[in-house]
């Protein structure tokens, strides 16, 4: 998620800029975690 892509998700949910970005850092973490955790993919 770029600044830009906050702002317009963070607009359309009408919540802060902070917020959205915390949300989508969880969103990530999530996804993250789901696919092992691990910082290398084995290929």
């Amino acid at each position: 998620m770029n600044t830009e892509d906050a702002c317009k998700y963070a607009a359309e949910q009408a919540i802060s800029e902070d917020e959205s970005l915390k949300k989508g850092m969880e969103e990530k973490s999530n996804k993250f975690a789901e696919k092992g955790a691990e910082v290398y993919a084995k290929a």
